[in-house]
């Protein structure tokens, strides 16, 4: 897969990659606090970071050397794709300093109704990077894997189907690793050790994990649930 790109899929065998985003309402959502948490990750030992707009790419890529995953989110008018649904986004990402762009690879329809095969194609081509295709299913895997992408992502497992797991699909990395042949990057719920253990056994080349690190709203909200009474102006 990605034999055109300059990316070494290699580079990211085996490590943790730290997804590094923030919602629009939440008080961390400045590029300067996304470099920060970047920064904080790979002195933790992340091997990667995965980032969202080119603001925060470029304030990300300032401070960190480890390969950087790139995407956009934006509602589009015809499609139900948002993560880094047109050719221009990708190219918006990559100018940012991305090493890889992150797009939704599922079946569903895409903006002016491209094909997803022609857009992987178009970004390793054109652009010269590796593409890591966000699936939700073993079929759209194939699709992308055979269109040249780098890396499949389980990123949108479940979440096209209308019902989200509380879990991983741990399943799903195993199906595709089984499959494919090709690296696998497992995302999408990660909270716990063990879960990113068991997605390594089931044939994971490299696990993203997000919230369960950069969320200190979220982390906090699950602790402060197992005190008495909350603090003054907190939410239960």
């Amino acid at each position: 897969m990605g034999a055109d790109s300059r990316f070494d899929p290699g580079t990211l065998a085996g490590v943790l990659i730290v997804s590094c985003q923030a919602r629009a309402d939440s008080p961390l959502a400045s590029p300067e606090v996304m470099a920060v948490l970047a920064h904080a990750a790979v002195l933790g030992g992340a091997g990667g970071i995965r980032a969202c707009g080119a603001a925060d790419i470029r304030h990300i890529r300032s401070v960190v050397d480890v390969p950087l995953i790139g995407l956009t989110k934006r509602t589009v008018a015809d499609s139900p794709v948002y993560i880094t649904p047109t050719f221009v986004d990708a190219a918006e990402v990559v100018a940012s300093g991305a090493d890889l762009v992150a797009i939704d690879a599922t079946d569903r329809a895409r903006p002016e109704r491209v094909d997803v095969r022609d857009l992987i194609t178009r970004i390793v081509s054109e652009l010269g990077v590796g593409v890591v295709a966000d699936v939700d299913s073993v079929a759209a895997a194939k699709v992308a894997a055979t269109a040249g992408a780098a890396f499949v992502a389980t990123t949108l497992a479940g979440y096209t189907a209308g019902h989200v797991p509380a879990g991983p699909d741990i399943d799903l990395v195993r199906r595709i690793a089984d499959e494919i042949g090709g690296p696998v990057i497992a995302e999408g719920r990660y909270q716990h050790p063990d879960q990113v253990e068991a997605a390594f056994r089931a044939g994971a080349h490299a696990v993203v994990v997000g919230k369960a690190i950069t969320d200190p709203i979220a982390l906090t909200r699950r602790l402060a649930a197992m005190a008495p009474r909350p603090a003054p102006g907190g939410r239960r």
